[in-house]
């Protein structure tokens, strides 16, 4: 039997070190066995994730061609990450997190299977794909919470920003291969073949969780209720302007510039002509960028002065979506996508070590689980708004809006840059904070 990931562990050493050589410091948290087990089961699975993605949009739209159907599809994912986000925090807190992850992983096989199984028996419908998205944004509300708090329990606090942004750069290095994959997997064979690839993928995140040695956890019985805990999640939040600033930046930006993926394939199919192919290319460019950001990030040690780069980096996204917009040539854009990703991808990781640095471990679940909401929660009215927006005005239009937005948010932060620094240093290093009931299994 595996040992619970709840444990209490020496406040001052963390997860146990494996006895090798420190690695270098952009990849530090890899000297952490259990740490290692996540990123080689992560990095495979997400280069599925990332296919799916893909071949998900395309297939949808080769049955559609319709702006507004790739709208509706993107909010059914993302909605119920607004719904559930915030219990799915309180679960995190009170729950087994590996437990949780093995339990999100496991239905996601599944529900790629499913789609697989459709798809390739050209039995596939719209709806199918609706409930399938549906039921992965439910699965995702709760894998979100549970897997980012789950980080400190792999490498501690001292290793966590590092952690933080290898994570991202999995996500993005899988974001590069991924889509390029599914571009030339979907023209030779279809997207059912993605879907397939996708569900064999999760077996190495179940694979890699079932291998780790976490130290035991003394329990005990709750004495408050869900409601109170999130209650007392919300009211930290809105207390920490150094927690809730990034937070609503990060949640104008999701809101109004991030769904421009939504309408990607009518970029890549109406304005650039290169069909699945240049879906990929599109999406790649931006994952190299991305991943960029990322490993800069990684480099770091501490959110201190991440201040300015918070504030600019929704300018850059927005300035980098106008020029994106503007072209008409598929090796032009995807070329433009790749500072798109870089910005997007620096604003998202800086406020994920930014939140998580100064955010005391009783409280993380519930944080990251509103911290879910405003990167991906509100996203869903984003995605019919785009929709909406690309069906009515075109889409190299609705991409302007979104990006004005972004650098508009992004001025703002700055120039009230001064407040949220100070509020920063306030809290570093964290402060306790006392426990208001152990967590349970």
């Amino acid at each position: 039997m595996h040992a619970d990931p709840q444990a209490p562990r020496p406040a001052a050493r963390g997860p146990v070190v494996s006895r090798r050589e420190a690695s270098p410091r952009t990849f530090r948290a890899l000297r952490h066995r259990n740490f290692r087990l996540f990123a080689g089961g992560q990095l495979i699975s997400l280069v599925g994730t990332w296919m799916q993605s893909v071949a998900q949009s395309w297939l949808l739209y080769r049955l559609t061609h319709s702006a507004v159907m790739l709208g509706a599809m993107g909010f059914l994912g993302q909605i119920p990450i607004l719904l559930l986000g915030p219990v799915a925090g309180v679960a995190a807190d009170r729950m087994r997190r590996r437990n949780i992850v093995v339990t999100t992983q496991t239905l996601s096989l599944v529900c790629a299977f499913t789609l697989a199984g459709l798809t390739l028996a050209s039995a596939v419908r719209e709806w199918h794909i609706f409930a399938a998205v549906l039921v992965m944004g439910c699965v995702n509300a709760f894998d979100m919470p549970a897997r980012q708090a789950f980080l400190v329990e792999m490498v501690g606090r001292e290793d966590l920003p590092n952690a933080i942004a290898l994570n991202s750069s999995m996500f993005n290095g899988a974001r590069i291969v991924g889509p390029a994959i599914a571009g030339l997997v979907v023209a030779a064979l279809g997207e059912g073949w993605c879907f397939l690839l996708n569900g064999v993928s999760y077996v190495a995140v179940l694979v890699g969780l079932a291998r780790m040695r976490l130290e035991p956890r003394a329990e005990a019985p709750p004495t408050r209720g869900v409601l109170a805990h999130l209650h007392e999640g919300v009211t930290y939040v809105a207390g920490e302007e150094a927690v809730w600033r990034p937070l609503v930046l990060l949640g104008v930006v999701s809101l109004t510039a991030m769904p421009y993926l939504v309408i990607l394939p009518i970029f890549a199919d109406r304005v650039l002509h290169g069909g699945a192919r240049g879906l990929g290319l599109l999406m790649s460019g931006a994952g190299v960028g991305a991943l960029a950001a990322a490993l800069v990030l990684a480099r770091r040690e501490s959110p201190r002065g991440l201040g300015p780069v918070l504030g600019l980096a929704p300018v850059g996204f927005g300035l980098a979506l106008l020029a994106f917009s503007f072209s008409r040539d598929l090796w032009l854009s995807t070329a433009v996508m790749v500072p798109v990703g870089f910005c997007m991808m620096t604003q998202m990781a800086s406020t994920n070590t930014t939140v998580q640095s100064v955010v005391p471990d009783l409280l993380r679940g519930r944080v990251m689980g509103l911290y879910g909401v405003m990167f991906l929660g509100v996203a869903p009215f984003g995605s019919l708004l785009v929709g909406w927006l690309a069906h009515t005005l075109g889409a190299p239009s609705a991409v302007r809006l979104g990006a004005g937005c972004a650098i508009v948010s992004g001025l703002i932060f700055l120039a009230q840059l001064g407040r949220f620094q100070t509020a920063l240093h306030r809290m570093m290093p964290v402060r306790k904070l006392e426990p208001a009931e152990p967590p349970i299994a």
